[in-house]
């Protein structure tokens, strides 16, 4: 093996976590990598990595020599990617992670485009509602709706969502229609999703910060089967408009104290780690969707 391939290997099981993660992302049997990080630990004569039946943490050289290769193998991924032609640019595996309910609603006919456009990417698509590690689990590119915290990811904006608190006709006129933000306190439950804080933050009739944590008579982890419940009237949702829309222009959901809410918008981004060398076929990705979406703000209410 060429020392080219040996950095590809130590930085695929430094960023996977461990062997066994490494192989299964490249392809491979553990014990191929196992020896692989072997013969480069006695040809650099330095342990690089000390190893536990539980993990793996990187030694001293083992930290220096990762960032080596890191910058290395992101000079020659940028060199050839400058000499290579558009077409050959846009090819190749494109492992992506986004969020069940915009990705199916949203996401996926702009990828099925994008794959019309650029018919040699190949995408493999895992989507799940937890933010997962994109580094350790081999992810390209994740689509996160959120107010991002600071982290070691870079992200760019695609467009944003609106919050909204919505009910069904049915629901209102069993439970009464909330016209302050107070009134919520009286009579009223919610479908509460559980990857978001359970209290409400909202402003009451003077301006004021409102916090409110109604009972919930259901939670779960998809904010699309919060939103069918929602219809048949099961209690209210706080749900963005890329889920509710629809069903807001049709009637089936109403929304109310629409200028309640303390944080309404929330954007839409695509992130990527900084360590990741960012390949032309994902730059163009994040461009086209960026002017997709631009184009194409079907969920926002009026």
């Amino acid at each position: 093996m060429n020392q080219l391939e040996e950095m590809q290997t130590y930085v695929r099981i430094v960023e996977a976590g461990s062997i066994t993660r490494a192989a299964e992302q490249m392809n491979t049997v553990k014990s191929a990598v196992s020896k692989r990080l072997t013969d480069l630990e006695k040809r650099l004569s330095v342990n690089l990595l000390k190893r536990t039946t539980r993990k793996q943490t990187l030694t001293d050289a083992g930290r220096d020599y990762y960032q080596h290769c890191v910058r290395i193998l992101d000079d020659i991924y940028e060199v050839e990617s400058a000499l290579s032609d558009e077409q050959a640019a846009l090819s190749g595996r494109i492992r992506m992670a986004a969020p069940i309910s915009f990705g199916l609603m949203h996401l996926s006919p702009a990828l099925r485009e994008f794959n019309r456009i650029h018919p040699d990417i190949i995408f493999d698509i895992e989507f799940n509602d937890r933010q997962q590690d994109l580094v350790t689990e081999g992810i390209d590119l994740a689509i996160r709706v959120s107010n991002l915290a600071d982290s070691s990811l870079i992200a760019r904006k695609l467009s944003t969502t609106r919050l909204l608190i919505c009910g069904s006709p049915h629901y209102f006129a069993r439970n009464g229609t909330p016209k302050t933000a107070e009134d919520l306190l009286y009579g009223h439950t919610k479908l509460q999703y559980s990857h978001v804080s359970a209290s409400w933050q909202l402003k009451n009739h003077q301006g004021e910060k409102l916090s409110v944590n109604l009972p919930a008579v259901m939670t779960a982890n998809n904010g699309q089967f919060l939103h069918d419940a929602a219809v048949e009237g099961k209690g209210l949702i706080l749900s963005p408009d890329f889920i509710c829309a629809d069903a807001i222009r049709s009637g089936k959901l109403q929304a109310v104290l629409t200028n309640c809410l303390l944080e309404d918008e929330i954007g839409i981004y695509a992130v990527y780690p900084q360590t990741r060398y960012l390949s032309q076929r994902v730059r163009k990705l994040i461009d086209f969707l960026r002017e997709y979406f631009a184009l194409r703000p079907d969920w926002q209410c009026p």
